[in-house]
This record gives C-alpha cells, sequence and structure tokens, in this order.
C-alpha cells in the first residue's frame, strides 16, 4: 500500500513534467480508490485523455521506494476538460451574506465570508476572489457592488463598498490563491451569517483528503462534495484577460453534480461534520463537478484575518495531524507568504 508520503514525493518529482504534456490540467495527490481508503495513496492526473497509457507514460516512470522496497506509486487519470476561472450572476439583498452576487460593474461571482480584522465587529470585510473584486488586476480601489453587474447591479447604486487589499495573480509565477477583500462603506453592510447555516464558529488550519464539505455559491446553491486530492499542481484559464495561470498545492473537490460554475468563484466550503469554514473555491471543471479551491487558512494568513461573528470573532479550529500527514493541507511558509504579500489598492 502506498502512503501519502510517497504518493506527493511522486507528484512533486512528476508534476511539472506531466503539466507540459498537452491535454493535462494537473496533478496531485488523494485516495487511489475513493470507495476503499484502505488501498493507499496515488498520484492523481487531471487531462482531457482517457488512461495513462494515452499519455505516454508507464509505470516504470512512477517507480519509488515504499518502507524500503522497489514498488510503484498508483496512478489515478481523472478526466476533465480545461479547469476555467468563474466569475458570474442575482438578487440585491442588504445586509449582503456570503454566498450571494457580488462584483464589479464586468462580472458577476459570490461573496465568500465576512471576516474582521480586530476582536470586535467594528472592521469587516467581504472575502471573495482577487478575480471577482478585482477584475482588472490592479490596485485601483474598485468599487464593489450587489449584485454584481452581470445580475443587473449598478454603479453608485448597488455599491457595497470599495476593493481594499488583493493577491495579484501572476502570469509568469506560480500562483497560490486567489483572493482579495473589499473594505464596506457601512459595516451594517455585510451580514456575516453563513445562509442555511447561521453562524460559523471560525476556520481549521488543515482539512484531509476524503473530508465531506458543503458550500452555498451564488450559482449553484447549497451543494455538497468531497476532498479528491490535494497539493495539486493545476493551471486555470482565466480566458483573454489572464490567459492560463499556474496554481500549486491546490486542492479538487468532487460531487456528482455541479458544485462550481460561473457566479460561484469565491464562494467558501465549510465542513460538513462542524461548519467550520475550509477552503475557498475560485475555478471548476467545464461540468461542474470539480471544484478547484485554496485553504481558507491560506487568505486569513495571508490578510491577517479572522471568521467574523455579530460580535467578534471566530475560533481558529488547530488540526494537529497536519503537521506529520501529508494527507492534509499545510500553512503557507513564511517564504511563500513574502513572496505574495497583499497589494493596497489606492482610492483615487
Amino acid at each position: 500500500m502506498t502512503t501519502f508520503m510517497a504518493a506527493l514525493r511522486m507528484k512533486r518529482k512528476m508534476a511539472a513534467r506531466l503539466l507540459q504534456k498537452n491535454g493535462v490540467h494537473g496533478v496531485g495527490i488523494g485516495y487511489r480508490d475513493p470507495a476503499n481508503p484502505k488501498k493507499g495513496a496515488a498520484v492523481i492526473i487531471y487531462t482531457d485523455k482517457v488512461s495513462s497509457a494515452s499519455l505516454g507514460l508507464v509505470p516504470a516512470m512512477f517507480a519509488a521506494k515504499v518502507k524500503g522496497k522497489g514498488t510503484g506509486v498508483p496512478i489515478r487519470v481523472v478526466k476533465t476538460g480545461k479547469i476555467r476561472a468563474h466569475a458570474d450572476y442575482t438578487d440585491r439583498i442588504r445586509p449582503v451574506p456570503p454566498g450571494y452576487s457580488v462584483g464589479t460593474t464586468l462580472g458577476s461571482g459570490s461573496a465568500g465570508l465576512i471576516v474582521t480584522c480586530g476582536s470586535g465587529a467594528a472592521n469587516r470585510y467581504l472575502l471573495s476572489n482577487n478575480h471577482v473584486l478585482n477584475p482588472g488586476n490592479t490596485n485601483s480601489a474598485t468599487e464593489t457592488i450587489q449584485p454584481g453587474g452581470a445580475d443587473g447591479g449598478r454603479p453608485g447604486t448597488d455599491r457595497i463598498g470599495r476593493l481594499y487589499r488583493y493577491v495579484k495573480l501572476e502570469p509568469i509565477k506560480d500562483n497560490f490563491m486567489d483572493a482579495a477583500l473589499s473594505v464596506p462603506t457601512n459595516n451594517r453592510l455585510l451580514d456575516p451569517n453563513y445562509p442555511t447555516v447561521g453562524a460559523i464558529p471560525g476556520y481549521v488550519t488543515s482539512y484531509r483528503v476524503g473530508e465531506q464539505f458543503k458550500k452555498v455559491g451564488r450559482t449553484t446553491g447549497l451543494v455538497n462534495g468531497r476532498v479528491e486530492s490535494i497539493d495539486t499542481d493545476i493551471q486555470i484559464d482565466y480566458g483573454d484577460s489572464l490567459g492560463v495561470l499556474n496554481f500549486k498545492n491546490q486542492t479538487v473537490i468532487r460531487a456528482t453534480t455541479p458544485i462550481s460554475l460561473a457566479g460561484d468563484s469565491g464562494s467558501v466550503w465549510l465542513r460538513s461534520s462542524d461548519n467550520y469554514a475550509a477552503a475557498v473555491n475560485f475555478a471548476g471543471s467545464l461540468d461542474g463537478r470539480l471544484s478547484i479551491a485554496f485553504p481558507v487558512l491560506w487568505a486569513m494568513q495571508a490578510f491577517g484575518t479572522k471568521v467574523a461573528l455579530a460580535r467578534g470573532a471566530g475560533k481558529v479550529k488547530q488540526i494537529r495531524a497536519a503537521r506529520t500527514s501529508p494527507a492534509y493541507v499545510r500553512k503557507l511558509t513564511a517564504k511563500t507568504l513574502a513572496r505574495i504579500k497583499p497589494r493596497k489598492a489606492w482610492k483615487t
């Protein structure tokens, strides 16, 4: 049985080479057989192709030593088209809760979470994707409207705030998150209660392969999914504005029905077991059955925020197994954080 550590080592060894192959969109690690976790881990390849043979892969390429013995790391090929970033579309609502349409005059996505930088409710911000709140990927304090422009939102009339801070999307370098904050014109415009759930207790510092999630997004509404792979290096097609961007160590969440369609970008996955915030959706497969996300922890690390409650801030739930098990996602290192330091939008 292959361990997650062996699969992770092989993924790191092979990902760059595999992503150069035509039709390969992502490489991560997950269960060899999701229905039977006891079969161990595998390298998962997200591709247009139907088998490892059609990719020109042979078992020898994945040879590794597991527990001192020469063996091979299993490959699981998952057929998917290009992975696309979403921003799309609906009703006007005040105050604005997570999951509803927000954006700019250029389009719509989803409000992710209401967060705070302090212990009280005095400093609230709206967390979503950079490509939702800042489609120009610039430092201009772009107006945030609700609903977004694709849903009939109008500048001025439907303004709820402006772009405050963002992590710039890099066309050449590796990316780790698609995230931005909007500062409201008035804190009372933001409602921290999550639709169908209520108050979110806080966020988790990690989660594992196989974990069950749920979320509310603008287009798909309340949906459920399972973490299929983590540590996934993946290519996201942002269309004409940015082209195809490389992302490192992302999470892939799968369901049998659509969970990530246009308009769902920015929506936040919660753990089904306790409603703690876990991951931020920012892209998906063409059929919507795959959600591409990054850990909420990373956004909290980058922006220095916590989940906002009606009064005060939510808890930070430590997942200690993440320190030792590669089956769990990990926090960003100080070196990576320094490289992706968020930028402040300048109000003109």
